[in-house]
């Protein structure tokens, strides 16, 4: 029994603390070469050389073609195993997240509400990655603006949680809170915020916004994976 108590220990700790931010590393690197492969041009300028930080959604390296036409294809791979990887990572998280955080009944009932939002948003990131916009444009908005829908419910309830477990620090709480902000800030900028279709300004705009909420995606999940390491029980 006891050499079972080590391995599930360990176990959760690789789910909760390494695979993240393993995962984290590797998206990134996935992101920069995806980036370096795409042949070029944007919505409004199909002309342009490469990929540009400002004018491309993270979405056009998934497309079957880039915006000036040429093949995507390998650019298209790659995006779309980072984003099944990150999938697959944030359902092994919240899968194992309650069964840490849950510390009492309620705790448990929310934890456990949030992870079932957390399922729905990692099926909408490996949707978005396997959903080329250029071909299939409305399944790729689906699932790309409800990864943001179901997080939203995910980072409020757990927010809710680790304030109440008290197992981790203040600052970890206020980090989830923060997630959960900008998550909402950014659902109303999808919901209210100009449409690319305006012009220039509008573009940047929404590219801008989109590239910070996954950068506090990431940095949320990194930043929690120290407070969880520090417990006894993981």
């Amino acid at each position: 029994m006891f050499k079972h108590q080590i391995i599930s220990n360990i176990n959760k700790r690789a789910v909760l603390v390494v695979i993240p931010r393993t995962m984290v590393g590797i998206f990134i690197l996935l992101q920069i070469i995806g980036m370096l492969c795409y042949p070029g041009g944007t919505i409004h300028n199909p002309h342009t050389m490469g990929y540009s930080f400002s004018e491309n959604f993270f979405s056009g390296m998934g497309a079957y073609a880039a915006k000036n036409g040429e093949p995507n294809y390998l650019s298209m791979i790659i995006f779309s195993f980072s984003l099944t990887i990150a999938g697959l990572t944030y359902v092994l998280y919240y899968l194992v997240l309650p069964q840490i955080l849950g510390n009492d009944n309620l705790n448990y009932f929310l934890a456990s509400i949030g992870s079932i939002f957390a399922f729905g948003g990692s099926i909408c990131l490996i949707g978005t990655g396997l959903t080329p916009t250029d071909l299939v444009f409305e399944f790729h908005v689906f699932f790309a603006n409800n990864i943001f829908h179901c997080f939203l419910i995910t980072a409020l309830l757990y927010s809710i949680v680790i304030i109440r477990s008290a197992l981790l620090e203040k600052i970890y709480a206020i980090g989830y809170g923060l997630f959960f902000i900008s998550i909402f800030v950014y659902v109303g900028i999808l919901q209210f915020g100009p449409s690319v279709s305006t012009g220039q300004q509008a573009l940047v705009f929404q590219v801008i916004s989109q590239k910070m909420i996954v950068l506090f995606f990431l940095v949320t999940v990194v930043h929690q994976t120290f407070g969880l390491a520090k417990l006894e029980r993981l």
